[in-house]
């Protein structure tokens, strides 16, 4: 397999790479013999995690994300791939009719939370990292997205909206960047096992959000997955693997659903 993704040796970067998703994008990378660097506010720079090299970031500050970039060019000299994956998810309602639980209604602060870290925090990855791939004559940004930015969720409006904004981007700066070498991408996850992620809390605000109690959230995906199952977040891993290597080269400007055939109908 690792001759056939010749991703050895690659420097790919993984936002949010110390944990869920991207601790699972972090330990494929690694195993077909990357050189993976997990970027994460839960690190310090200059650690090691299971093989993948840590600097510690905050991807919502342009001067931390600078030095991150900085960091990783100092040790490898060059970036061949940026997987924006870092986000956050605060379920919230447009409106709390039912009046109970006025935290879960959206406001300024929530809004502005996820869409530090969910558009702006890609925006400047992207970006600094961009700048390296059009100088040293290539590169692949894949930014991670969702199935609820197609398809809208109760309760995650404006999670929803940040992975909208992650596809416009994406199309976007295939666009300007394509010339120049530049891969951009996306992958869009649906219903995932669980990654460690899904707190008591963040489940009770999700469940108040769709009317229902915590333990009443559905896991029968026979119903709404026509696979029968959720995903894993190895396939995940192994989708992102592919799409950062050689091997997707014709593949750019679009987002590509991992949702196991679920969508509207």
């Amino acid at each position: 397999m690792n001759n056939w993704l010749g991703l050895e040796g690659k420097v790919v970067i993984v936002t949010g790479g110390a944990s869920g998703i991207g601790k699972h994008v972090v330990d494929t990378l690694v195993s077909v013999g990357a050189k993976a660097v997990a970027v994460d506010m839960n690190v310090e720079t200059g650690d090691e995690l299971d093989g993948a090299y840590c600097v510690k970031c905050n991807v919502t500050d342009v001067d931390s994300v600078q030095n991150m970039v900085d960091e990783v060019i100092k040790k490898y000299g060059r970036i061949d791939a940026l997987v924006n994956n870092a986000g956050i998810n605060l379920p919230r309602l447009l409106v709390d009719v039912v009046g109970e639980k006025p935290q879960y209604e959206l406001n300024a602060d929530s809004f502005d939370k996820m869409f530090a870290v969910n558009v702006k925090g890609v925006f400047l990855c992207a970006q600094a990292c961009a700048k390296h791939m059009v100088k040293q004559g290539g590169g692949v940004i894949l930014n991670m997205s969702s199935e609820s930015g197609k398809e809208g969720s109760q309760g995650q409006s404006a999670y929803s909206a940040t992975k909208g904004a992650v596809d416009s981007f994406t199309r976007s700066w295939a666009k300007e960047l394509g010339k120049y070498h530049v891969r951009v991408l996306a992958c869009a996850p649906g219903i995932m096992e669980a990654t460690g992620l899904r707190t008591p809390a963040y489940n009770e605000a999700l469940a108040y959000t769709r009317g229902c109690k915590p333990e009443e959230l559905s896991t029968d995906y026979t119903k709404v997955i026509p696979l029968g199952r959720d995903g894993k977040l190895d396939e995940v891993g192994d989708l992102v693997a592919y799409l950062v290597s050689d091997r997707a080269s014709y593949i750019a400007g679009t987002t590509i659903n991992i949702s196991g055939g679920k969508s509207r109908g």
